[in-house]
């Protein structure tokens, strides 16, 4: 009796550790997001009062992309210095200051600054999340990474979602609003050093390698690839505040936003479901650029209701190929270089996803005409259809190959 008693103990134990590690897993994902979308809902306010052009509205969008691309590798060092709850814990902290100061900007500079901020404590967590699922949830990867990703899409619909219609009625001022959200991610971190299991990747077991390999070009195609649809995600959720200002339909603008972050919901439960080697495959990320084509048409024809349903649209394809692109370093490289073909494709992607909110801003800004603003977001989709088209057998061929040499067999 007394041994089953232990038995059923340690069976306890072990479910209670799985869950505690699966919860703080979401957490970590909402915390990568939570700060980085709190700008558009409250964008107009912003422009308004510290008196921002579209062209510097398109800049503030792309300063967090450009830090994702800049601070990747970084936070691929700190891994292996320091271990990955370390560097997660230290990018909540930076991440929840950055929002802060943000909201005592007093001029363009000073957000600008405190934007930076942010999206450098967010830049150092993106590597973490690969090690610290394969350090929690062992025998369970996939469905621990699947729970990390919803918890990362949920992280991008609360701030657009409870922004206009919660938080800054009780808070009154766009200002408060980012302290609100800095305030939840120092409390992720708290919960992550209260109760983080102990199987964590420690410094001295970190793997020593962080540079990433620059040489390989099938990470750069698809670098490029997840670049596209960042920078579709991130200038629709700025311009479409703006744009619906411009053409006096603002009221619409909580809706469209909400159902452009909702959208990714379906897509994240739809792929965990049925998604097993479509990563692989070229035909969804053709769909994807396809229905993001369509979708912006929807937005730019300026009727609320096609308003709304396009950037549902966008929402769902964005997360289908952005999940999709997540699942490949696993694939693509040995458990200890996990990590490094990460950041790689991290810098990469987000360098791409820079550039394009600026073009949109100066689109707008040089012709006078709102619709423009979408006209890079455009060529984004057409130009990820043309890679994947391209590329993807290729991937087949390698991720085959890989999995055939036993390095992909957590799969």
């Amino acid at each position: 009796m007394s041994n089953n008693s232990a038995s059923a103990g340690s069976r306890t134990s072990a479910a209670g550790n799985a869950f505690i590690a699966l919860a703080l897993l979401w957490l970590a994902g909402a915390g990568l997001r939570l700060t980085i979308l709190a700008p558009p809902p409250v964008i107009s306010f912003i422009h308004d009062d510290l008196g921002l052009s579209e062209t510097q509205i398109g800049l503030l969008s792309g300063i967090p992309a450009a830090l994702f691309a800049c601070a990747a590798v970084p936070g691929s060092l700190l891994i292996a210095r320091f271990g990955a709850l370390s560097t997660l814990v230290i990018g909540l902290l930076v991440t929840a200051a950055g929002s802060a100061l943000r909201g005592a900007a007093p001029s363009a500079a000073w957000l600008y600054a405190a934007t930076a901020v942010t999206g450098l404590g967010v830049a150092f967590m993106q590597p973490a999340m690969p090690s610290l699922v394969r350090a929690w949830s062992p025998k369970r990867i996939a469905f621990a990474t699947a729970v990390y990703i919803n918890g990362l899409l949920m992280g991008e619909v609360l701030p657009v979602a409870l922004t206009l219609s919660l938080v800054l009625p009780l808070v009154g001022s766009w200002r408060w609003d980012f302290v609100v959200w800095g305030v939840a991610c120092a409390l992720i971190a708290v919960l992550m050093l209260a109760f983080s299991p102990s199987s964590d990747v420690p410094a001295s077991s970190a793997p020593r390698k962080w540079w990433p390999d620059w040489r390989n070009t099938l990470v750069w195609r698809l670098g490029i690839m997840m670049g596209c649809v960042n920078a579709t995600y991130f200038s629709t959720n700025f311009f479409i505040p703006r744009f619906l200002h411009a053409i006096g339909h603002a009221g619409v603008t909580g809706p469209a936003l909400t159902a452009l972050n909702l959208g990714q919901i379906p897509a994240s439960i739809l792929l965990l479901m049925f998604g097993r080697g479509l990563e692989r495959r070229a035909w969804p990320y053709v769909v994807g650029g396809l229905l993001c084509l369509v979708a912006v048409s929807a937005i730019v024809s300026g009727n609320d209701l096609m308003v709304v349903v396009g950037a549902a649209g966008v929402g769902f394809a964005s997360a289908i190929v952005l999940i999709l692109m997540l699942a490949l370093p696993p694939q693509l490289a040995e458990a200890d270089d996990v990590h490094r073909t990460t950041s790689a494709m991290l810098t990469i992607g987000y360098s791409c996803a820079v550039i394009v909110p600026v073009f949109s801003g100066l689109a707008w800004d040089m012709t006078g005409h709102p619709v423009m603003a979408f006209a890079p977001i455009i060529l984004c989709a057409l130009l990820l259809i043309a890679i994947a088209a391209t590329t993807c057998r290729r991937l087949e061929t390698v991720t085959a190959s890989l999995a055939r040499a036993g390095l992909s067999s957590h799969q």
